[in-house]
């Protein structure tokens, strides 16, 4: 009978009357975790359903979700970093490596916000964490989009696996031969890297983020000086590249479980994506109802490469579902 009253409750207080966020404020602050502390910055302000943005990696930073300023005028936006890179704590603590631990610390800047309700958007790496956070914590979540999405480590290499084979045959050999020996810091392996980001990870000029709108976000916080990603993590969880993991994540797999998403989602990713389109039009077949958009002239980085469509792709799925 309790249970009764209190759903009851919650269909009243969230459902016939809808849960109204608490007004959201530009700015940035610190939540304190197991580890250290989590940064989090927001732009735009008010009490629209806002987007919180997960940024890829492991080990990355959010600076490159510095695109959705572009929808900020309607909305709020909420970036965190990750523990152990950006703006939050620096760690090497490989007990704090574990996927369950940046889910919950997710869960601590939901709480610190007293978000009732949010869009929840990841890119690559974030894309699974995203996944992996509505899995255990489904409440408050209007909708997901996932860009240049990351959801098992096998389907990931196989498309890189595909991606090698349109580079040059030194190129190809020299990764080859890096992989077979475990010779990573070779000159020949780390031009290979080069090549092959050029072709699908950024396919334009490197962004001066910093003449960006909006990235005054993450000037003006005190640690300045500490934004960057952190390798350690990046080489414990995934490995020395894109193309060849060899870290914890390794037999990583949740795909199948997109199959339990019941909000409306959105897929996105870049012509020429290491998260290459056929594989995840596979994905999108897995959540029933789910949208894809391709991003033309595009690889793993669309955010640098096509920002003007991936930004109205997200104001788009946000502005539709807001209205039904």
């Amino acid at each position: 009978m309790r249970i009764f009253f209190a759903v009851l409750l919650f269909s009243i207080n969230c459902g016939l009357l809808k849960c109204q966020n608490p007004y959201l404020k530009n700015g940035y602050g610190y939540v304190n975790v197991d580890g250290g502390k989590i940064w989090y910055g927001i732009l735009g302000e008010g009490t629209k359903t806002p987007y919180l943005y997960l940024h890829g990696g492991p080990g990355g930073k959010s600076e490159g979700g510095i695109y959705l300023n572009g929808i900020s005028d309607e909305r709020p936006v909420i970036f965190i970093d990750q523990l152990g890179g950006g703006l939050s704590t620096y760690h090497e603590d490989t007990t704090l490596l574990k996927v369950n631990k940046f889910v919950e610390q997710v869960k601590v800047i939901t709480n610190e916000l007293n978000l009732n309700e949010f869009y929840l958007t990841g890119h690559s790496w974030g894309a699974a964490l995203a996944l992996e956070y509505y899995l255990k914590y489904p409440e408050g979540i209007k909708g997901i989009v996932f860009n240049s999405p990351f959801f098992s480590t096998p389907i990931w290499v196989a498309d890189c696996d595909t991606l090698i084979t349109q580079l040059p045959k030194s190129t190809q050999y020299d990764i080859m031969v890096a992989e077979k020996t475990n010779t990573f810091e070779t000159k020949s392996y780390q031009d290979a890297m080069i090549i092959f980001y050029k072709n699908f990870m950024i396919r334009s000029k490197d962004v001066n983020w910093e003449t960006i709108p909006g990235y005054e976000l993450f000037n003006s916080s005190f640690n300045r000086e500490n934004i960057s990603g952190n390798n350690f993590i990046y080489n414990y969880m995934w490995g020395p590249s894109e193309f060849s993991p060899t870290g914890t994540l390794i037999n990583y797999e949740i795909n199948d479980s997109l199959r339990k998403i019941i909000v409306p989602v959105l897929f996105t990713t870049g012509e020429f994506d290491e998260a290459r389109p056929s594989t995840v039009k596979r994905f999108v077949s897995l959540v029933s109802g789910a949208e894809y958009i391709e991003i033309p002239n595009s690889g793993h980085a669309s955010n640098i490469d096509n920002p003007k469509i991936l930004i109205k792709a997200h104001r788009d799925f946000a502005e539709k579902i807001d209205k039904e």
